[in-house]
């Protein structure tokens, strides 16, 4: 770890503050080294007082990976999801706790996540590390879940199934006629391809059963282990303030935006770093 960036642990299950970086300038390979060690080791990192444009957060993100573009947040820009919530919406993106995109064949490793204009409090974001999920299961509940893929699918968050939601927010999914339904099957327990460690993976925004079971003979299982996934012993809380940031490995936590402040504007703005398949 280079001298000059401090990490301090947020939680005893995930996350870490990592301070002494600019992230707006072209990183040295010690650093970035440094800053995905981190990620390794704490699931989620957070920097704070940070100030850069779209392009230096383009650069940023292409240090981690290529840039993954979203299949269904509307952007003018296809690298770029701006998040935005107006005072009198009523849904916000991230309500539900989820894995990023995990319904396409190689979701992303993570996302970058910079906070453009904030409330002064509220919009606080959840994480919960799908590894302590994992390892806290029983041995009988292990041996049953490694055989399982799950089915994961994009209809709950876009296309007709979303208009509601989409009609009270102010960022906006595909919903019209050019949505076509994304849909894979992914290991219910995936194996890290960078720790090589087994955590969980299912969610309630894309996971709807379990591949060769119907959907209401998955349910009751599926409801318990979204459910068990973000126990408070394996979260952490993230404050977001101007100029914050968080970057996520999405391959190993879930995620949700704390829906609690409606009379203030928040924008929000994310580029997501390119993945494998989950094996």
């Amino acid at each position: 770890m280079p001298h000059s960036i401090t990490v301090a642990p947020i939680s005893g299950a995930l996350g870490a503050e990592l301070s002494g970086l600019d992230l707006g300038v072209d990183l040295a390979d010690e650093e970035v080294g440094a800053v995905r060690g981190a990620l390794l080791d704490h699931g989620v990192i957070f920097f704070r007082d940070q100030d850069f444009d779209t392009d230096a957060h383009k650069r940023l993100a292409r240090r981690f990976g290529d840039i993954f573009q979203h299949p269904f947040l509307m952007s003018d820009d296809p690298d770029v999801v701006t998040i935005v919530r107006n005072p009198g919406d009523t849904r916000i993106v991230g309500e539900d706790w989820h894995s990023d995109t995990a319904m396409v064949e190689k979701p992303p490793m993570g996302a970058i996540l910079i906070a453009l204009d904030v409330p002064d409090y509220g919009g606080d974001t959840l994480f919960a590390n799908q590894y302590l999920a994992y390892e806290a299961l029983s041995d009988g509940m292990k041996d049953m879940l490694g055989g399982l893929k799950a089915i994961q699918t994009d209809r709950m968050a876009a296309g007709p199934g979303a208009a509601d939601r989409d009609r009270n927010r102010s960022t906006k999914s595909r919903v019209g006629a050019d949505y076509i339904e994304t849909k894979n099957a992914h290991p219910v327990v995936r194996t890290h391809p960078e720790t090589g460690r087994k955590c969980l993976y299912v969610n309630h925004s894309y996971t709807v059963g379990f591949e060769g079971w119907s959907e209401a003979e998955s349910k009751p299982l599926l409801d318990w282990l979204m459910e068990w996934g973000h126990r408070p012993e394996f979260t952490c809380r993230f404050r977001w303030r101007k100029g914050s940031v968080a970057f996520w490995d999405n391959r190993c936590t879930k995620h949700i935006a704390v829906d609690d402040v409606r009379d203030s504007r928040r924008v929000m703005r994310r580029i997501q770093v390119a993945g494998d398949r989950p094996y």
